[in-house]
């Protein structure tokens, strides 16, 4: 991530007020503002192919899936990220006003050569905060691979690889699909 600070500081509320300002999406994390790189071809397509399956498979519930445009607010950490996609069923997100939803279930990042680092680490570490947060999911745009970290009932996260030819599945909100599905339409590099 590069830094776009122009002082050393911005409170939660300037970062939301710059956000409604300004048509490029920028992410925060204590107390600084980072400009968002922008995506390849394939990125685009996992995206959009990961938000098709869960969303069609989610239509019936109460869970609602998000894409790039929405924040996901990490209270403890003091963050705001746009996860590429997010899923909620938690009533306090309800909450229309608020541009940003607090209590994901689940959180999908497809993987950049220039974030991958941060996804793995830093902002896995923040996300781990979120009480709600039982999913974090890393998929390669490479190679057929997704990786599912789930937080166990003693509150440790216990990694999963899927790879060509398996079902990808996320027990937080009942979801299985073929790995191809995600993959739909993409030319991998490997």
């Amino acid at each position: 991530m590069l830094s776009t600070q122009y002082h050393s500081y911005f409170s939660p509320e300037e970062y939301l007020e710059i956000e409604d300002n300004n048509p490029i999406k920028h992410e925060y994390r204590q107390g600084l503002i980072y400009a968002m790189a922008g995506a390849s071809k394939a990125h685009v397509i996992i995206t959009g192919n990961i938000y098709r399956q869960l969303d069609n498979s989610l239509e019936d519930s109460d869970c609602i899936v998000y894409t790039t445009d929405m924040k996901v607010r990490v209270e403890a950490e003091n963050d705001f990220y746009y996860p590429d996609v997010a899923v909620t069923g938690d009533e306090r997100n309800r909450n229309y006003a608020e541009k940003f939803i607090r209590y994901p279930c689940l959180i999908v990042e497809v993987l950049s050569p220039k974030t991958e680092a941060f996804d793995r680490e830093g902002k896995f570490n923040d996300y781990k905060t979120l009480e709600t947060l039982t999913e974090y999911v890393l998929i390669s745009q490479n190679q057929m691979r997704v990786e599912c970290f789930r937080r166990d009932a003693s509150g440790n996260w216990i990694a999963q690889t899927y790879e060509q030819g398996e079902n990808v599945s996320f027990d937080s909100i009942n979801f299985s699909c073929p790995i191809a599905s995600l993959y739909r339409k993409v030319s991998l590099l490997t």
